[in-house]
């Protein structure tokens, strides 16, 4: 007998949600309207424009394309030939901020056979306006230089809807970041370019607030969604975020879409890095987005939970180890 349960409604699939919620039913995935003459969702253009209406739909309704429609299903999303989702667990690594060309070039032959993807801030929203903003498109130009040296796809953030076409004309993959989940004008800016998207949970977001996020993107016909976990706003002061574990094995099941941690972001301490990332790697996460700095110390932003290249690379190994041994048993696999 399965463990996971499924729909008894006929003509459709059964959305798989864990703790006693009750399945919706998808069809296909496509924009969705509700019709409040018979109470049913159905794709957009089954049912006469005047008889279609919005409406706020409950959690478990209003998750048609996030929401996994079997319990195996799994999305893989390529991002410049590196599949995040798939059997590999995909490391993403670069400094917060992109600061010279040296220092790219340097973090990306350090790392280079210990990461799949470069990832480089040259937007910054800071918490203080007196903080560094970033190198803007001058900073995307050495990022790109930078990893085509060493045959790496990249990844940065877009924090503004003004910015979307310049970052992505840069870079392989656009990152929604924390501060930004639920900036709507964004997210529907985004959904606009076909490029992969790498969205972070924002710090007081719930998973559902997450996954909707996610649906902003994927209504408009862009699939190509990573989840990013980054730690959560709690009332502990050690750390600089709470790492949500727990989140990975939700989605896991709630949802096809892969799930990454950030470990850097969650600690805010180097030394705690280590020990969140492998717990992220035992608790089912695709990948790891860690933060590597040459010199930490010196770093403009974030230098406190950076890594140097060399520790990075033994917690990498590390991290491949404990994925393989888990793999061994059958978990993760």
């Amino acid at each position: 007998m399965s463990k996971h349960p499924s729909s008894a409604a006929a003509g459709g699939v059964g959305v798989c949600f864990p703790f006693g919620f009750p399945f919706g039913v998808v069809a296909q995935r496509g924009p969705l309207r509700y019709n409040q003459d018979s109470g049913t969702v159905a794709p957009e253009g089954e049912m006469p424009m005047d008889t279609l209406k919005h409406k706020d739909l409950p959690f478990w309704e209003s998750l048609p394309l996030t929401s996994k429609k079997h319990p195996d299903e799994q999305s893989v999303i390529n991002v410049g030939g590196v599949q995040i989702g798939g059997p590999e667990l995909v490391f993403i690594a670069g400094p917060c901020s992109i600061e010279s060309i040296e220092q790219i070039r340097t973090v990306a032959r350090a790392v280079k056979g210990h990461a799949h993807i470069l990832r480089g801030g040259a937007f910054k929203p800071r918490t203080s306006p007196y903080s560094f903003q970033g190198l803007a498109e001058e900073g995307l130009a050495m990022l790109q230089a930078a990893a085509a040296e060493v045959g790496m796809p990249t990844v940065s953030e877009v924090v503004s809807p003004e910015d979307v076409d310049l970052v992505a004309a840069y870079v392989d993959m656009l990152q929604i970041g924390a501060r930004n989940m639920q900036n709507y004008a964004l997210l529907r800016k985004v959904r606009q370019c076909q490029k992969p998207m790498l969205l972070k949970r924002g710090p007081a977001a719930t998973i559902e607030e997450w996954l909707l996020s996610a649906e902003y993107i994927m209504s408009a016909g862009n699939p190509k969604v990573v989840l990013c976990e980054r730690g959560i706003r709690t009332f502990e002061t050690l750390t600089r975020n709470t790492l949500d574990i727990s989140a990975v094995p939700i989605i896991k099941h709630l949802s096809h879409l892969p799930i990454i941690i950030d470990p850097s972001h969650a600690a805010g301490r180097w030394n705690l890095v280590e020990p969140l990332a492998l717990a992220a790697v035992a608790a089912g996460a695709d990948g790891l987005m860690i933060e590597v700095h040459p010199h930490p110390e010196d770093a403009l932003s974030d230098g406190p939970q950076s890594l140097l290249p060399e520790r990075y690379c033994r917690l990498v190994e590390s991290a491949r180890e404990l994925r393989l041994l888990l793999e061994g048993r059958g978990l993760h696999a």
